[in-house]
């Protein structure tokens, strides 16, 4: 049965699956294991960041195709949500409308990028998406009569997904339910269905080919697949699910910005996620996405508590000092780069490979 689940594609490995354990079970119970605002928000970022990545993953590790693009389609997403709650007010009809609005629009604009850059080198698209994503991201900047402008938009969430919900008048294992609660349950259960739904994609016949383009694009083509097609509905797949993911950002932060969606911080800090996790794995999205959310929110209060210990040590207490977390970072990239140049997911598989 989880064979089934798993789309015929197990982790292959005992500590994978250890790990890929112990991320699910700490993201199922984090409401009530985590206490604290901090807990939740980092939790609900490793869920989007999950899908997010797991949907650049399809694009990049199976297909071959690098794309500075993806995160256009996640604002789009995020943008939908936010545009439609604020012009039809806070309701189930104003989030339905505006998710499906957004797919729209992601759907014409992946296809239209795909049938006219995806002919060309790999090297100019990505140069094209880059284009194409600074282009919507000044746009969404400037049209503040729609999006906001630089301040963004904020919004109502239907009644049950507001903060002031309160269903329980007792707290439930000492935590007290409320709308928040309910959106991070909603985001985990719709990260959980579409992951299994891109296991279930990159593990179908359609994600064989896409794999086969990925490493000869001409045998491919010789052995009578369209290529440009593959790759063009790849490229609609992946932005698909980007846009969800950007709809479940905003449902959860009640708030969409040009900084909070479309920045080239966030494209940077998916291609490391990728890199990571490990392209081509689909569980990569889920390790590296888990570790550098963790990473990112946590390792700062990590270096303080390091640095009231070295205190009185000068050089190494400045070494080590929370300032320069984003240094640490850094070498923590590089090291995990060096040690696991195909990602941990592929070491690990890797080992057990050879242990087998």
């Amino acid at each position: 049965m989880l064979d089934r689940i798993l789309s015929h594609d197990r982790p292959r490995s005992r500590w994978l699956a250890l790990a890929l354990i112990v991320v699910f079970v700490a993201l199922a119970v984090a409401p009530f294991v985590f206490p604290g605002v901090k807990a939740l928000s980092v939790a609900a970022k490793a869920l989007v960041f999950i899908l997010l990545v797991a949907s650049f993953d399809l694009l990049l590790g199976y297909t071959g195709i690098v794309s500075f693009a993806h995160t256009m389609f996640f604002g789009i997403g995020a943008y939908g949500v936010a545009i439609a709650s604020t012009r039809m007010g806070p309701g189930y009809g104003a989030v339905i409308a505006g998710t499906l609005l957004a797919l729209a629009v992601s759907l014409v604009l992946s296809l239209v990028i795909g049938l006219f850059s995806l002919r060309v080198k790999a090297i100019f698209y990505a140069m094209i998406t880059l284009a194409v994503a600074s282009a919507f991201q000044t746009l969404a900047s400037q049209l503040s009569d729609f999006t906001g402008g630089e301040d963004g938009l904020t919004f109502k969430n239907p009644e049950i997904f507001s903060p002031s919900f309160e269903p329980f008048e007792n707290p439930i294992l000492g935590l007290a339910v409320d709308g928040k609660v309910f959106t991070y349950y909603l985001l985990f259960a719709a990260v959980l269905l579409l992951f299994l739904a891109l296991l279930r994609i990159v593990n179908s016949p359609f994600g064989r080919v896409l794999q086969a383009i990925r490493e000869n694009d001409f045998r491919a083509e010789a052995i009578g697949f369209r290529t440009v097609v593959y790759r063009t509905w790849s490229n609609v797949l992946s932005a698909m699910f980007a846009t969800l993911a950007g709809a479940l950002l905003a449902l959860w932060l009640r708030y969409v910005g040009p900084d909070t969606t479309l920045s080239f911080e966030i494209m940077l800090d998916i291609l490391l996620i990728v890199v990571i996790g490990g392209m081509g794995t689909m569980y990569g999205a889920v390790i590296g996405a888990a570790l550098f959310v963790l990473a990112q929110n946590y390792l700062q209060d990590l270096l303080k508590i390091g640095h009231g210990a070295l205190e009185g040590v000068p050089v190494l207490a400045q070494f080590v000092s929370p300032d320069r977390w984003l240094l640490w970072l850094g070498v923590l990239f590089v090291l995990s780069v060096y040690h696991f140049p195909t990602g941990i997911v592929g070491r690990l598989r890797a080992l057990a490979l050879r242990h087998r």
